[in-house]
């Protein structure tokens, strides 16, 4: 490495960089300095020693460290919930659909998936939402239910809540081994839902406000689903998607070797899978669809709250199911979940230097003249919103395809394994004879460069495996040493940070991780708790379809559902890890990471398979920190400027628009963050048509339709402003408008507690014409 000499510039803000590193650090000590209570569900017991697999193409056992036996901690009070009685005498499953709001914050929170910091919500595109399917076999033996929600990552913390919440309802119905939860991966979602400090710094606090939000709705939505339950049949269908990915790491995608690179046809996984599901006499209840892509056609310059493309395929199948309902509304439920997206990108024109437009796709996705800064990948659009509606509608238009089309009926029993297993601690067999270890949590170098999709804040390139002094001298004095073991267990990743071995305020990562499966006749889904690469994916799916046929469950489709349970970021192969590229950088396991979860997930096909669930262990549960940093932006009061109220107009809506024109309206407005407290009201807008014939005004948009946009200005003092647009279709209909602002504002009496109080506010009409 070439010697560099600091200017006097550089020195400066090397040394600001430092003091401020070092005061975030003390008061992030001090905030937490009360928050040290642990409530462990199960405490850790004794080893168990495990052996070697006995024949080649199976798993005798798992190869993990796992513990028996010890006090739960005691849950709250279970009030069960009557089990309706159920029609038993069928072909087919009871099918249960619902779907609610979890939007939570959409103002003064971090967005969860791109930690740029400044990237904080202020305003809202679209609503998220949890949509959950129950499937049940006819007698109601056993059960099944998967979850997608419109979020970045489902967290552990999310998850316990979620299942304790259950269990007080539904008693031992729905359970960690039979409901599955799992992300879609939206980079615009809000952050602030996490417990383990990596997470919680990236999310610049824990915000309960956003929590309670989202297990709300998540759990109404699983409520929805269980009192919707009727007799009906599944279908399943394949085929592929083209024209909306690339991988964005295709130079680590060439490590993999070429005799198995040979046997696919593309660096991405272009299938996708859905489930289509009808009521006995056809009537359309649902759909679930896996497509590896990641959700991030809205880039980190965005900052409004939305589902991102994923989420706009499940409003263009929604409103099309659900016509003559709202966004949201309506009972048929379409949910395009994640799957193994880790080195995926929807942004099609491939990665650019935005300073000159020369090609950036070189191994350490760098520019000649500003560094990976200015390497970055574009989508087909004129602007991120556009690019999101292509890659959103192409995949809509697909699924649709393979809906009409589906024809191959699922059949047979449900099944659901479930294990917790410390990662960190894993002996992965490599042969009969020899084994590896999983490591402790690490990120590497790459980690902070970022990818094409959205740079690190910091000159770090991509590809990078030999450590800097500068910041390994920085981290040591901060954070202290990395210890040989974890830096010889991770090579040749360069650790960047040790987050294994840090445990001040909380632990940074978890090591405590679900593996998870489930099985509806011959489809086997997969709940990985990350971010599989392509090869990472295929490699997985082949080796569970191998273990059920292995066993005698022949023609098993294996699928796999991403972002699942709790995050513990990306899963490369081992010969992709060598590249240290940013997914690899982020394998915070080690290099034999894949490996072990193979292992673990040959054991859960195994044991479903053999009928010995059962006998499975249920490992050392994660523990469940009772006391959080709270969100670093303070809660203020809200205020209006002298002689106005809240919702008053400041700049009118214009008398007449044409269609394709956007109407505004700006009005007097407070912080949207209290709308998750206080949720008088579902929507922060509508857009509303004057019916002459009734002499009424009729909801034709809501904040949840694509066609709106709410914009949030924060002022100094507790002031504030709200945009609201309406970007009028093609389709809209000839007449007058208006539109209608929904808000709560934060008052607080001298002495007295701070009160959130709904307000709203009508615009003046005007006319939309069509020329």
């Amino acid at each position: 490495m070439a010697k560099h000499t600091l200017s006097t510039l550089e020195a400066f803000l090397i040394f600001l960089l430092v003091m401020m590193t070092a005061v975030t650090v003390a008061l992030l000590s001090l905030l937490f300095i009360t928050s040290g209570t642990i409530e462990n569900h199960k405490d850790s017991g004794v080893p168990v020693t495990q052996s070697p697999p006995t024949t080649p193409g199976s798993t005798a056992t798992q190869g993990s460290t796992l513990t028996h036996g010890s006090t739960a901690t005691q849950g709250p009070p279970v009030t069960t919930t009557p089990e309706p009685p159920l029609f038993q005498n069928f072909s087919g499953y009871h099918i249960g659909v619902g779907r609610a709001d979890c939007t939570g914050q959409v103002a003064d929170i971090s967005l969860m998936g791109y930690s740029k910091t400044g990237q904080n919500a202020r305003g809202i595109l679209t609503r998220l939402y949890s949509r959950a399917f129950i499937m049940a076999e006819p007698d109601g033996s056993n059960r099944v239910a998967f979850v997608s929600i419109d979020i970045g990552m489902v967290s552990q913390r999310l998850r316990l809540e979620v299942l304790n919440r259950l269990q007080s309802k539904y008693g031992s119905l729905y359970r960690q081994d039979n409901v599955i939860l799992s992300g879609t991966h939206t980079h615009s979602g809000p952050g602030g839902y996490f417990q383990y400090t990596v997470f919680v710094i990236a999310s610049e606090g824990f915000s309960n406000r956003t929590f309670e939000y989202m297990v709300t709705g998540i759990v109404k939505s699983i409520e929805m689903a269980h009192k919707n339950m009727k007799p009906g049949k599944i279908f399943i269908n394949k085929g592929n998607v083209e024209g909306v990915q690339i991988n964005r790491s295709p130079s680590s995608y060439l490590w993999n070797p070429p005799s198995e690179r040979a046997r696919y046809s593309s660096n991405t996984d272009k299938e996708m899978i859905i489930l289509k599901m009808v009521d006995l006499n056809g009537v359309d209840l649902g759909l679930i669809s896996w497509f590896a892509i990641h959700p991030v056609s809205m880039n980190n310059t965005n900052h409004l709250v939305n589902s991102d493309n994923m989420g706009y395929a499940s409003y263009l199948f929604e409103q099309e199911k659900n016509k003559g309902y709202l966004p949201g509304q309506g009972p048929y439920v379409a949910a395009f979940a994640s799957s193994n997206l880790g080195d995926v990108s929807p942004n099609i024109l491939g990665p650019h230097c935005v300073n000159t437009g020369d090609s950036c796709d070189n191994a350490n996705s760098s520019c000649p003249i500003g560094g990976s800064s200015m390497c970055i990948a574009t989508g087909p659009g004129h602007d991120m919103f556009s690019s999101t509606q292509i890659i959103g509608g192409i995949i809509y238009q697909r699924a649709k395809e393979l809906y009409a089309s589906a024809s191959q009926e699922l059949t047979g029993p449900l099944a659901a394994a479930h294990q917790w297993v410390n990662m960190s601690n894993v002996t992965v067999w490599l042969n009969s004879t020899h084994t590896a270890q999983t490591c402790k949590p690490a990120l590497g170098y790459s980690f902070a460069a970022g990818t094409i999709d959205g740079f690190g804040s910091l000159n770090f390139t991509q590809g990078t495996t030999v450590g800097d002094p500068f910041w390994d001298t920085l981290r040591d004095q901060l954070l202290g040493k990395p210890s040989e073991e974890i830096k010889r267990c991770h090579k040749p990743k360069p650790i960047l940070l040790h987050t294994g071995e840090l445990t001040k305020p909380h632990p940074w990562h978890p090591d405590i991780v679900d593996v998870q499966m489930i099985t509806v006749g011959s489809l086997a889904i997969i709940a990985i708790p990350g971010e599989f690469t392509t090869m990472s994916g295929r490699r997985l799916r082949e080796a569970v379809q191998a273990e059920f046929a292995t066993y005698g469950m022949q023609n098993m489709t294996a699928v796999i559902s991403g972002l699942c349970n709790v995050y513990t970021h990306y899963i490369t192969t081992f010969e992709e890890y060598q590249a240290q590229r940013y997914e690899a950088a982020s394998t915070i396991y080690g290099p034999h990471t894949l490996s072990a979860y193979i292992q673990l997930f040959r054991a859960l096909a195994k044991a479903i398979a053999t009928d010995t669930v059962a006998n499975l262990s249920r490992g050392p549960e994660p523990p469940y920190f009772k006391q959080l940093i709270a969100s670093l932006i303070p809660n203020i009061v809200d205020r209006a400027p002298l002689g106005r109220n809240f919702g008053d107009v400041l700049q009118p809506a214009k008398p007449t628009y044409r269609v394709g024109e956007v109407a505004e309206v700006i009005f007097v407005g407070a912080n949207p963050k209290n709308s998750a407290e206080n949720q008088t009201h579902q929507t922060f807008l509508t857009v509303e048509k004057y019916e002459a014939t009734s002499a009424t005004w009729r909801i034709v948009h809501n904040d949840a339709s694509w066609e709106t946009r709410f914009y949030w200005h924060k002022g100094l003092l507790g002031h504030s402003n709200a945009t609201i647009q309406w970007h009028i279709p093609g389709t809209a209909q000839p007449g007058i408008y208006r539109m209608r602002y929904f808000g709560h504002h934060r008052k607080q009496d001298f002495l007295k507690p701070a009160v959130i109080l709904p307000f709203e506010s009508t615009s003046s009409a005007f006319e939309v014409v069509t020329s």
